[in-house]
């Protein structure tokens, strides 16, 4: 489908009535921009894309170069360690004061901030079963949409016919169902290992469905947010589900959000499905929130490396899937100021 992007006010939008090349009035700000065929336009992207970065890599040359000339030593290029790992069961979360330093950046700009501690309660065993979910997705992602669509169609369990697995993978998702059995994610668990069928009866607890219908996804990156703010000076307050109100009484809600002391907060938003008609909302939120591009994260599993790379240089926000989040994290907070 044909779009257009507005270069008064940035705003980008799908047209199917206006011809390619033609112009059109912005649908934001109501001042005329050109729309482009999709494929024409994406072409472009790449192509300024690629020039920049032969352009970017030219003056790296030049500037090694320079330094080899004057036998002075190059300054070492900063190296970052592994990310840390995710770990289950953080404690001291649940609390008022905990959220305080989020509540208060919220008020300061005048947004209205509607927190429940009981949203990052680790006591349970919601962050243990998505780091779970998490550690291999690639393989587990099946059952979990599964156990979705049965949850909204409202069936009462379901079977997983794992003959045609390879063993490793058959056991890997066994290994699984019976840990979430025995942490009451299902109501009972049978395998049946003649015929090599898992048989699952649901939860009927409204949590554990919010659970597979993308609250682990949530957990998962709480928990990613966490381990890399781990040890950060001055600490870090931190919420899931934030609902914001502003000013105009516009509400929004907010999947994770973290403070860390003497920094601006880093938004993450968990996307396990279709997200890309909201990037524009995301954008307009972005901004209003006044956040930076790098602390305005779109996390969904179903995302490549290349995917994620490619729409974080088209728009401006960040993109990540689950193991570039930490990465990304990690490099956000290793270069943003004290």
């Amino acid at each position: 489908m044909p779009i257009y992007r507005c270069n008064q006010c940035g705003f980008v939008s799908e047209d199917a009535t206006t011809p390619v090349h033609t112009q059109t009035a912005c649908g934001r700000c109501g001042k005329p921009a050109t729309v482009f065929g999709t494929v024409y336009y994406v072409e472009e992207l790449v192509k300024r894309l690629a020039s920049v970065t032969r352009e970017l890599n030219g003056l790296r040359q030049q500037a090694a170069s320079t330094v080899a000339d004057s036998g002075l030593p190059a300054a070492p290029a900063q190296t970052l360690p592994e990310p840390a790992t995710p770990q289950a069961n953080v404690q001291g979360l649940a609390t008022a004061q905990q959220h305080a330093p989020l509540r208060a950046w919220f008020a300061a700009r005048q947004i209205e901030a509607h927190i429940d501690p009981a949203l990052v309660d680790t006591s349970g065993f919601f962050d243990d079963a998505a780091l779970l979910l998490a550690g291999n997705h690639a393989l587990f992602a099946e059952l979990i949409d599964r156990v979705r669509y049965a949850y909204r169609k409202s069936h009462t369990g379901l079977n997983l016919e794992l003959a045609q697995l390879p063993q490793k993978d058959a056991q890997a998702i066994t290994q699984l169902c019976r840990q979430l059995y025995e942490h009451t994610f299902f109501a009972r668990y049978h395998y049946q290992k003649p015929e090599k069928i898992v048989r699952l009866t649901l939860q009927s607890a409204p949590a554990v469905r919010q659970f597979f219908d993308g609250g682990w996804l949530e957990w998962y990156a709480l928990m990613a947010m966490l381990a890399q703010l781990q040890g950060h000076a001055g600490g870090t307050s931190c919420a899931r589900g934030v609902k914001v109100v502003f000013p105009n009484e516009d509400l929004h809600e907010l999947d994770v959000v973290a403070l860390p002391a003497g920094q601006p907060p880093i938004v993450i938003e968990c996307k396990g499905g279709e997200f890309r008609r909201d990037i524009d909302k995301y954008l307009r939120l972005r901004k209003r929130l006044g956040l930076e591009r790098e602390r305005f994260v779109i996390c969904s599993p179903e995302l490549t490396d290349e995917q994620a790379a490619g729409l974080s240089a088209m728009y401006d926000l960040s993109f990540a899937n689950l193991q570039t989040l930490a990465p990304h994290l990690q490099r956000l907070l290793a270069t943003a100021p004290a």
